[in-house]
């Protein structure tokens, strides 16, 4: 099991265990997005004319996992009929596809993840106990991003080269930048850093990349900075002086959702898709603003 904010890198440490000893697949399962009548079908599988659109026998995630490892994402969602389910997999390792009338064994390592409090979800009815003590024999706790901010040097560089390769221009921070990641609380730990770097990669220019950090961040660089007319004022004259904070650079949504678009284009020649993926927004989404801002 494991526990850890959103964004803390459950599934990079579920690949990791997986790597450590990798025998079969490594199937992920997002529990979140397991809904509707389609649920069971999806895990497990269905038989041929189960139901309505059947029309050929299907395998399920389950069973793609067979001789290898599942990884239950956000378990704190699967529902409390699919939860029973789940537990005798669990128990007596072996499922039955819908429409079937026979149990399949299966040897699988399961791992689960979450960001939910499960102790709390058991106390109020949405998860189950028994599933909870079964789940719960090995469990590791990921600290957030703002615990462990020695490590944000390592995450900068590997999102750095992840971004190079990408097609996306090179560059490095400067100094200043880097204090200002390092004294930011990282709420959505280390995946809004990397999407940060993206961003920081996409607009890179000469001191474009700069301007280009989330407005959280500039937020705190500003509060961070004093104003000029103070900065080099001795304490002793403080009392007598009237502060002023300086207030924080005003950006433009449309100008900076512009300019990140062309970059992120000219980074990836064009490459619509690519571009989508880096700016962290859908293609529709691209084509839309790129059409609003004259770029189609």
């Amino acid at each position: 099991m494991l526990l850890g904010e959103s964004g803390a890198g459950k599934e990079v440490v579920a690949h990791a265990i997986y790597n450590a000893n990798p025998h079969g697949q490594f199937v992920p399962i997002d529990c979140g997005s397991l809904v509707g009548t389609l649920m069971e079908s999806e895990l497990f599988g269905h038989a041929k004319g189960s139901f309505s659109g059947a029309t050929e026998q299907k395998k399920g995630l389950v069973e793609l996992a067979d001789g290898g490892t599942a990884f239950f994402d956000e378990i704190g969602d699967l529902p409390l009929d699919m939860q029973v389910k789940l537990l005798r997999l669990i128990q007596e390792k072996e499922f039955r596809a819908v429409g079937s009338l026979h149990w399949r064994k299966v040897d699988l390592r399961i791992i689960a993840a979450t960001h939910r409090d499960l102790k709390a979800e058991v106390e109020k009815g949405r998860f189950r106990l028994d599933l909870y003590y079964r789940l719960n024999v090995f469990s590791i706790k990921l600290p957030p991003l703002r615990d462990r901010k020695e490590d944000i040097p390592a995450l900068v560089e590997h999102f750095l080269g992840l971004a190079r390769e990408a097609g996306l221009p090179d560059f490095c921070p400067s100094p200043e930048t880097f204090a200002t990641l390092l004294e930011y609380d990282w709420p959505g730990n280390v995946r809004e850093l990397k999407h940060c770097i993206d961003r920081m990669a996409a607009m890179a220019s000469p001191g474009a990349a700069e301007d280009a950090l989330p407005s959280a961040l500039l937020n705190l660089r500003a509060a961070a900075s004093p104003p000029p007319e103070i900065a080099n004022i001795s304490e002793d004259h403080l009392p007598y002086v009237e502060l002023h904070q300086r207030p924080a650079p005003v950006i433009s949504i449309p100008e900076s959702e512009k300019h990140a678009i062309q970059r992120a284009l000219a980074a990836t020649n064009g490459e619509r898709n690519r571009a989508a993926e880096i700016l962290g927004i859908g293609r529709t989404t691209l084509y839309r603003k790129m059409k609003q801002y004259g770029l189609d």
